[in-house]
């Protein structure tokens, strides 16, 4: 039977569970199985070979990085700091404490930092690997790790020190083992220990909104099944006691520690986040006012090269892809539908996003695109779509190459919002003088210079003793009054930052 034809075979046997699984199998040579395996191999090459050459920039990566370093220099593994002696209470601290780990076995670096990240996007690969080769079969689950490596949100988060990775991890784990411990052919209950391990990991990643990614697909999956008896398959009472016991004691030992945070964290950045435009309560930064709704448009985006090559066809074929799900008598391709778009749901009335938030839903956007196609168009793909696939996936592997190439090579090119170079012509020019910021805080800076930077205003600087060697890191705006002053100007470096230096010293 064609995978076309599942859209006239109605969900009412035992055989239409399994019906999914023996349809949407793809068939491939052993040439073609080598090609993905080898293109997967590339991608984890180029990211190996990113971590490597790309500084951290500005603000997000260094803000981490170096709340990371704060906690390995100063050994204070509770509270991630924003600076010496201040908490930050933005997010909980596993992200921070993944990538202080790495710098304790391998040195402050930006490879140790990023490593633990690498390691916890495998482990999604891994896990949707596995699921999906259970289902439908090792071909199709090759495919969809292969299209989820490659978009552009989940290879640029799949290394990058920031939250989602690790909370996408958490949310990966709650769906998969949802399914495994309730849905699949031969239910598992100990996978049911794994949904609240999950959840245990989103909420020290990222907090309650990992929780609130996880019910909404659930829920609204339950509610469409009208199957709400499943949930009892799961160990709640064991399941909920391991959830309050991995995170329970951080968040009680956090307010107790920083008084102010729970309330800071669980209602400004969980709610006042998302319904006020530009919220003026983030202790962090500005917010985002972006336009309600926006959140798709960030997916279209996030998927990319696949919004082109995968996603406009299907939604092209939108009558064809709704049959297909609907004749799914398992219920698997509405289960990855609800996941995939569970974040755009979440937050379509929010102003204030980013498209990282998009994460989270990205596994089942790959699988799901995968399943649809060869519902479409039938599991022994022809040749003009398979040399689609390899100029999509060529493309994507040359593009992210070739920035990390630049990075090493030519710099300059990618105007990086980075300090590490203006950081390092500054101790060349004047070694151990000290270097300040004029304005506004740069995170990278404090990283390479390990949190020795001074913050200072226009006042401040005017006061400096100027016969002694002083490196300046200066924004653009403030370029005009500085060239007015005795110091002399040594070039741009990243993206808006000019540096100046003074004192005899100077070469």
């Amino acid at each position: 039977m064609r995978s076309a034809d599942l859209a006239t075979q109605p969900p009412t046997t035992k055989q239409s569970r399994t019906q999914i699984g023996t349809s949407t199998e793809l068939v491939l040579p052993l040439t073609h199985i080598r090609f993905l395996w080898a293109t997967l191999g590339a991608f984890l090459l180029v990211r190996l070979t990113a971590m490597v050459t790309l500084p951290f920039t500005d603000t997000t990566e260094s803000r981490y990085a170096e709340m990371a370093r704060k906690m390995v220099e100063t050994g204070n593994w509770l509270t991630p700091q924003d600076g010496y002696g201040v908490p930050f209470w933005g997010k909980p601290p596993l992200n921070t404490w993944m990538s202080a780990g790495g710098m304790e076995l391998f040195g402050v670096n930006e490879f140790a930092a990023r490593l633990p990240i690498l390691l916890a996007s495998l482990v999604i690969l891994a896990l949707v690997f596995a699921w999906v080769r259970g289902i439908t079969g090792r071909n199709t689950a090759l495919v969809s790790i292969a299209v989820l490596f490659s978009t552009v949100a989940f290879f640029g988060a799949s290394a990058f020190v920031m939250t989602d990775i690790p909370m996408a991890l958490g949310t990966t784990l709650v769906m998969v083992a949802f399914w495994k411990a309730t849905c699949s052919e031969a239910p598992d209950r100990r996978w049911g220990y794994a949904v609240f391990l999950g959840l245990a990991i989103g909420m020290l990643a990222k907090g309650p909104v990992a929780v609130v990614l996880c019910v909404i697909p659930l829920a609204l999956w339950l509610t469409i099944r009208r199957d709400w008896g499943l949930l009892r398959r799961l160990p709640w009472i064991k399941g909920g006691a391991l959830l309050l016991a991995l995170t329970v004691p951080w968040y009680a030992a956090s307010e107790a520690a920083t008084p102010g945070f729970l309330r800071y964290f669980l209602i400004g950045e969980h709610i006042e986040r998302f319904l006020v435009p530009g919220w003026a309560g983030d202790l962090y930064g500005g917010g985002h006012d972006e336009a309600k709704g926006m959140i798709w448009i960030f997916w279209t985006g996030a998927i990319r090269p696949w919004s082109y090559v995968a996603l406009i066809p299907l939604l092209w074929n939108i009558r064809g892809c709704t049959r297909a799900v609907r004749a799914d008598g398992s219920g698997w391709m509405l289960y990855l539908l609800l996941w995939a778009i569970s974040p755009m749901i979440l937050f379509t009335f929010a102003s204030n996003i980013l498209p990282a938030y998009t994460i989270p839903g990205l596994p089942a956007s790959a699988i799901l695109m995968v399943v649809l196609y060869i519902c479409l168009w039938g599991n022994a793909p022809g040749r003009w779509r398979r040399a689609l696939f390899v100029g999509s996936a060529s493309v994507s592997i040359a593009f992210f190459a070739g920035a990390a190439i630049l990075a090493e090579a030519a710099p300059d090119m990618l105007r990086l919002k980075t300090h590490k170079a203006l950081v390092a012509e500054a101790e060349t020019l004047l070694p151990g003088a000290p270097l300040y910021r004029i304005g506004r805080r740069s995170f990278s800076s404090e990283y390479y210079t390990g949190g020795k930077v001074r913050l200072i205003t226009m006042a401040q600087l005017a006061a400096l003793d100027k016969k002694r060697p002083v490196a300046l890191s200066v924004p653009d705006q403030y370029v005009s009054e500085i060239n007015t002053l005795d110091y002399r100007r040594v070039g741009p470096f990243g993206r808006g930052n000019m540096l100046y230096v003074s004192g005899v010293t100077a070469k």
